[in-house]
């Protein structure tokens, strides 16, 4: 039985199915999403969307959807599904739908009288490039399928209405058409692995809505323009397989193609393995670049996002060359940041003041998951040259005071993950000495210390480390620890902020602590006590003042609530290792446990993935980003370590 299976009655109520979604991706950027009854909900779901250099590598929906029609006897049974104006759903195809399977690849079943049909969808690897295959596993008489493309060529951020702009051109290629409506886009090449019929037939599709959209406060309206359809008869056994992308392809090699790509395929039979497939669907290789995307469907290249996800999203999975592949790419843009001053236009955010904190802090996950050794052969040059530049001060937004501890300015611009702006204002403007700011640099000043131990050329360089470690280590504690036992999240002049955040739970769970165990126990009680849910930690105790548990309503009160009180799955990567810390192995069933509100959600929101943020209250639903590279990689880190605990 599949671990991701959805039967008929769960499909045909809209409640339930639309707000599960599907994701594929090709591992370049481009994807297919939708929701599981291939009814696009919002606009940045399509068939085809993929990223253009010359725009930004912002994703554009070429190919939004393709509605099939299946004809017997004459009679035409419209297997599609789209929401028009007033709520109106139609052709409401999702009554023939009797199973949705997305164990290997998505596979959808209809059954139409008679006639049962299969759909089957993948992308290809590193191109792109869909394809659907269409089987018709059961027919009494003749039968034929009808495909109407729907097309869209803008950024999945905005919305199409009907122009006059639009080139109208269909141009024939093999076994299809190829179109491209508006300059500046690539021609989008729509084939067969048979010849269809292909019959010119333009039409806007007017009023299309997007509900997500619509329950966001944002435009949620467009006209799609489907400029005709393809026709082919089918025989019962048969498949026929549909390709869209950006290149020709020679129709004969489809069925050769489709079978490659999926014997590459880790089938979702387990919470591991989806978490595995999502991680591998955030690779982004571009040329000889590799990157880590922050998420989908509206995610981008951040810098703090990569550092903070690549031990999880790599090493967790088996995939170490990856892991080495991401950083270099990343670690030579930031390298180019501190020779220059000078800014990535791929990686977004390298010049933030905790930037280098958080790779100091991937390349000891590293040497803890691959060995020390293999750390001190491939990355003691960056972990000298990274603390040497926060020791000297170099860093814009980075300052080191007389007591050790280290400043940041995020009074105008946010300094830290908590960045939510609103009207050009940080909503939570932690300026000064951040909790988590300083308890990254003792821990990696102290990592660094191990890393170079042995090494005689550098050793004034690790004591110049361990010195300044031990300066910070009795300040850090007078300022941040206060008489409740748990942690200030900054301390700004003579302003020591009491909001209860899970900042302090970074800094109990990293390897290296100013605190001793009884101290980590202290605050570890509060953040279990005030911010633990099923979903990971809130972002703010709801003890604490403004507490929004809901990331709900209007952009604007979404963005004032975003780091309010919703919960952070990736959180519960330093939760549980303070865990493991104070409690040893009598924790490990615990966390196990905690780990079951997670494995609940691969069937919710996108399946077999995790969502950007859950609200702060039950029941936990799900919000933001579909898919967030951050939650993925520390779910799968903390799962490789209870099974280094259990070893």
């Amino acid at each position: 039985m599949s671990y991701l299976k959805f039967d008929k009655n769960l499909m045909i109520n809209l409640e339930q199915s639309l707000p599960k979604e599907m994701l594929r991706t090709n591992q370049a950027g481009a994807y297919h999403c939708t929701s599981i009854v291939d009814c696009n909900t919002r606009k940045q779901h399509g068939l085809l969307v993929m990223p253009l250099s010359h725009k930004d590598y912002r994703p554009h929906v070429l190919l939004s959807s393709m509605d099939v029609t299946v004809i017997q006897h004459g009679a035409p049974f419209n297997l599609g599904l789209h929401r028009y104006k007033g709520g109106v759903y139609s052709p409401n195809g999702h009554k023939y739908i009797r199973e949705f399977d997305c164990e290997s690849v998505p596979r959808t079943t209809y059954r139409v009288g008679g006639v049962i049909l299969t759909k089957e969808k993948i992308f290809i690897s590193k191109e792109n490039r869909i394809l659907i295959r269409y089987t018709l596993v059961d027919a009494h008489s003749d039968t034929t399928l009808q495909f109407r493309p729907f097309l869209a060529f803008r950024d999945s951020n905005e919305l199409c209405v009907e122009n006059d702009a639009l080139n109208s051109e269909c141009t024939p290629v093999k076994n299809g058409v190829s179109t491209c409506l508006y300059p500046g886009y690539p021609t989008l090449y729509m084939q067969f692995s048979r010849k269809p019929e292909w019959v010119y037939d333009p039409h806007w599709y007017k009023d299309i809505e997007y509900v997500k959209d619509l329950e966001r406060g944002v435009p949620y309206t467009e006209d799609l323009w489907v400029p005709g359809y393809f026709s082919i008869p089918i025989k019962k056994g048969e498949s026929i397989i549909f390709s869209a992308g950006i290149e020709e392809v020679a129709p004969r090699g489809l069925s050769k193609m489709y079978e490659n790509e999926i014997a590459s395929r880790t089938c979702r039979t387990s919470f591991y393995n989806c978490l595995k497939n999502a991680a591998k669907q955030l690779y982004l290789v571009d040329g000889s670049q590799e990157y880590m995307l922050s998420g989908y469907p509206w995610g981008t290249v951040l810098a703090r996002n990569t550092f903070m996800s690549l031990p999880g999203n790599t090493l967790a999975i088996g995939h170490e060359k990856d892991f080495h592949d991401i950083m270099e790419t990343a670690t030579k843009a930031l390298s180019h940041y501190m020779q220059t001053g000078e800014k990535s236009n791929r990686i977004h955010g390298i010049d933030l003041p905790d930037i280098p904190l958080w790779a100091l802090w991937s390349v000891q996950q590293y040497a803890k998951m691959a060995g020390i050794d293999k750390a001190r052969e491939q990355y003691t040059e960056l972990t000298k040259n990274l603390l040497e530049f926060i020791l000297d001060g170099k860093h814009s937004n980075l300052f080191v005071q007389e007591s050790g501890l280290i400043s940041t300015d995020g009074s105008h611009v946010p300094a830290s993950w908590m960045n939510s702006v609103w009207d050009g204002r940080p909503v939570v403007p932690r300026s000064g000495l951040l909790v988590e700011f300083n308890a990254l640099f003792y821990n990696a000043l102290m990592f660094g210390v191990s890393l170079l131990e042995g090494n005689e050329e550098l050793k004034n360089v690790s004591a110049r480390w361990l010195a300044h470690a031990e300066k910070m280590k009795q300040p850090f504690i007078e300022t941040f620890l206060n008489e409740s036992g748990y942690l200030y999240d900054y301390v700004d002049g003579q302003y020591a902020d009491p909001s209860v955040r899970p900042n302090m739970a970074i800094a109990i769970g990293l390897d290296y602590s100013p605190l001793d165990r009884r101290q980590r126990k202290s605050v570890l009680d509060v953040v279990t006590r005030e911010l633990l849910t099923p979903k990971g930690l809130r972002s703010l105790s709801p003890r604490s003042y403004g507490y929004r548990p809901f990331y709900l309503g209007s952009p604007m009160e979404r963005e004032l609530a975003l780091h309010q009180g919703p919960a952070r799955p990736w959180l519960i990567g330093f939760y549980a290792e303070a865990y493991l810390r104070v409690f040893g192995m009598s924790g490990v069933s615990y966390i196990d446990r905690m780990l079951i509100g997670f494995e609940d959600e691969m069937s919710q929101g996108c399946i077999g993935s995790l969502s950007q943020l859950y609200d702060g209250n039950p029941p936990f639903q799900g919000r933001g980003a579909i898919s967030h590279a951050t939650n993925i990689a520390e779910v799968l880190r903390t799962l490789y370590t209870l099974k280094k605990y259990r070893q």
